[in-house]
């Protein structure tokens, strides 16, 4: 229960004077201009700016503050006072910008000019537009089509978006991956594949209807800390919580609402989990299938007494397939081998089952926890299977919600971003801008990388991002890069990216969606997606950073003019000059998701685009959702082995993605540094350890190469025995590219196996 779950690696709860203490310090680092505050005032809600930093959806009634710490530290760091100018490059090289972490990168400000990468003198120069985009457009229309890749990081609004894919199709590839591809492609993919629907099911009116949350390997408190509001409420109104998770995450455990002056004043903490479970890494299908057994097995005693079913048999005969063979697995299954994958008890598994049997509407909650591993898909299926045993999908106060990171990164799928042929509508492209757009399939991430390696991919432009530090197999990653033919990076700061030019690098700097892009006429609005499918309009009210600087549409647009033959139906100028004209075109591509958008963009709450399995529609082959039965019982592609650890990585609440505020991870007592790897103090014991240590992580990856980290200091923490922690994005060094989900093939960075070696120096070895 709530009471029985102590954190001590925390300072305190989630939210409450912890969390503005934290924005006050990014504020003091970054120094926005006073007007910051107004911005804040007006993030996430109708006529204002929507958070570049996660995708969670804007409630309709919003509070009078619609931000949360993270969303208010992302908005600062973009309206810092520091400029990043040309000069700087008088003072620096590129080669000794390496040694500099990326916090202190960042903290250089905002990038002012377009730059070329000069190798004579190891550093980057000015250029002008016009010189940037001829540049660009001279060595793409001299390379193979399919050696060009065009990635995107979800922070482009949709207008950018769609002319983005449209400039990579008239190009002449599918070349679209995506940043989702290194975290919820296993949800497109996965829940595809067994309701119909690449995206979660629930809208925010389930939230207030549902009366049990279940969360798998998701953590509101540093990832999505508005979530914390509705949870607060439901907790209010009786609702329960259960929580699977390796490691004890403090917004899942209490939080003190920083909007509450009650609270506030009080310290008054909301407790939200009512169990607790520390699941193994790469343990959830196990626990899953643990409760599974125990309602299946309540519904067989139901059965034996003539009560009422505690299945939905209802539910399961007319929308389902796959129950039989997957329940005759759930009975098979001991629950020695339940508990052994796992790592919990049989008792606490009929606990939580107990919860969910005694629910009337429950929501399951995951993240990256569950999506990036290698049987990533099949975690998310077990979700699903978990769901529909009590028809627990597509009604009102139920269903599958997973919380994705990036705040438009759904959204680019929506509007044409994607690999994948058959998610694009061609015959609508080909009638619209008249041409034939390619039909082959395009590539992933990991594909991306691995053609970089073997040389078949020879360009990459960047729509935003810091895609070298936020792969697998970083340094040779490093190495691949810089030997590109061609490397554009969208951005508004410096990062690791930038450090290793290709032969011909461009660095583009751009608008943040919080700043004035004024346009031929006017003020121009751009539109995003959350997590819920809701699309909503975002206006920037801030005075540009620099009068040189373009928005992503104008930059997608200047390089599609230089590179493209000239066609009419192509109105680049005009669409630059007016984004409502794209916004017509997105109309007319995507009529369903999309009617009457120009005039809806601005609803409070976004427009719902909709999805058919919200309202038990499945676009399966089947027609039906798919129950999954699993092949194995947890989400790994390797064994155990002596010394042999599951590593997950893991984010500070001091850090977006790849963007680190500072050095503060207050949740689990760690300040002032990022070089530590968390254990439980029995692991440390049995390896001969001691706090404090400097140890080495090694890749146990059976792939011949030799892969460390080194420098970590060991942490004690409390983590399930096997099952050791450390901050993602500094353990990319340690993953390989072919370590991945089956079916996404999504980095399984949720569970790498390494090994601890002690004694090793403080030096990042190769």
């Amino acid at each position: 229960m709530t009471d029985a779950i102590p954190n001590p690696d925390a300072e305190g709860p989630s939210g409450g004077w912890g969390s503005l203490k934290g924005i006050a310090s990014v504020y003091g680092e970054s120094w926005p201009t006073p007007a910051a505050l107004d911005t804040l005032a007006h993030q996430n809600k109708p006529g204002g700016f929507m958070c570049v930093s996660c995708a969670w959806p804007k409630p309709v009634n919003y509070h009078p503050f619609e931000f949360c710490e993270n969303g208010a530290k992302a908005t600062l760091w973009e309206l810092t006072s520091h400029r990043c100018t040309p000069d700087f490059w008088n003072e620096h090289t590129v080669s000794e910008l390496r040694d500099w972490k990326d916090h202190d990168l960042e903290m250089t400000g905002r990038l002012t000019h377009p730059l070329c990468y000069d190798a004579g003198t190891d550093r980057y120069v000015e250029v002008t537009w016009d010189e940037a985009f001829a540049g660009i457009a001279k060595i793409l229309q001299r390379l193979e089509k399919e050696s060009v890749v065009f990635y995107s990081s979800g922070h482009a609004g949709l207008e950018a978006s769609y002319l983005y894919a449209l400039l990579a199709r008239l190009y002449g590839n599918n070349n679209l991956p995506q940043s989702s591809n290194m975290c919820h492609e296993t949800t497109s993919v996965g829940l595809m594949k067994v309701i119909g629907s690449p995206v979660g099911t629930v809208i925010w009116k389930d939230l207030e209807k549902a009366d049990a949350f279940f969360f798998f390997g998701q953590n509101p408190g540093s990832n999505s800390p508005r979530f914390l509001h509705p949870l607060q409420e439901a907790k209010k109104r009786g609702a329960r919580i259960v929580t699977f998770n390796p490691i004890l995450e403090q917004g899942l455990i209490s939080f003190v609402n920083p909007q509450s002056p009650v609270d506030m004043l009080t310290g008054h903490e909301t407790q939200i989990s009512d169990q607790y479970h520390q699941v193994k890494a790469g343990g959830d299908i196990a626990a899953i299938l643990g409760i599974c057994k125990h309602v299946v097995e309540a519904d067989d005693l139901a059965i034996a007494a003539d009560r009422e079913r505690v299945l939905d048999v209802a539910f399961i005969a007319e929308h389902t397939v796959g129950f039989d063979a997957f329940v005759d697995m759930v009975r098979a299954t001991p629950w020695t081998d339940i508990e052994r994958e796992s790592g919990l008890k049989e008792a606490d598994l009929r606990l939580s089952g107990d919860l969910y049997i005694g629910a009337k509407n429950v929501i399951g909650v995951y993240g990256m926890g569950l999506t990036q591993h290698s049987q990533g898909a099949l975690n998310v299926a077990m979700v699903v299977n978990l769901l529909m045993l009590r028809g627990n999908i597509g009604r009102e106060g139920a269903g599958c919600c997973p919380v994705r990171g990036h705040s438009n990164v759904q959204g680019q799928r929506t509007v044409g971003i994607a690999e994948k042929t058959k998610l694009i509508p061609m015959d609508k492209l080909k009638e619209l801008f008249d041409f034939d757009p390619p039909t082959k399939d395009g590539t992933t991430i990991v594909d991306a990388v691995k053609g970089l390696m073997n040389g078949s991919i020879k360009a990459f432009i960047s729509l935003g991002g810091n895609l070298v530090r936020a792969v697998p197999d970083q340094k040779e990653m490093e190495r691949v890069w810089a030997e590109q033919e061609l490397a554009v990076m969208v951005s508004t700061k410096l990062n690791r990216s930038h450090l290793f030019p290709a032969k011909v690098s461009y660095i583009l700097p751009c608008l943040s969606r919080t700043e004035i892009d004024t346009q031929a006429t006017g003020n121009q609005a751009v539109t995003t997606e959350d997590s819920f499918s809701h699309i909503s309009g975002s206006v920037g009210k801030r005075t540009p950073a620099s009068k040189t600087l373009k928005s992503e549409l104008a930059i997608v647009a200047g390089i599609a003019k230089a590179t493209l033959a000239p066609n009419p139906k192509l109105k680049w100028d005009d669409w630059t000059g007016d984004y409502s004209l794209v916004r017509e075109l997105i109309e007319y591509s995507y009529p369903k998701d999309f009617k009457d958008y120009n005039s809806r963009m601005f609803q409070p709450g976004g427009f719902y685009r909709g999805n058919g399995a919200h309202e038990r529609e499945w676009k399966t082959p089947e027609k039906k959702a798919l129950f999954s039965t699993p092949g194995q019982l947890n989400a790994l592609s390797f064994a155990d082995a002596d010394g042999r650890f599951r590593l997950i990585t893991i984010r500070s609440n001091d850090q977006f993605n790849t963007t680190i505020y500072g050095y503060s991870d207050r949740f689990r007592g760690i300040e002032g540094t990022r070089d530590v790897v968390l254990m439980c103090e029995d692991d440390i014991r049995a390896a001969g350890l001691i706090q404090g240590q400097s140890v080495a992580l090694v890749s146990d990856f059976e792939d011949g190469k030799r892969r460390q980290l080194a420098g970590l200091r060991v942490c004690k923490h409390d983590l399930p025995r096997g099952t050791i922690a450390a901050y993602y994005p500094e353990c990319n060094v340690l993953n390989a590219i072919d370590h991945h989900d089956e079916l996404s093939k999504t980095p399984a960075s949720k569970a790498i196996p390494v090994r601890v070696e002690a004694g090793a120096d403080m030096s990042l070895a190769d």
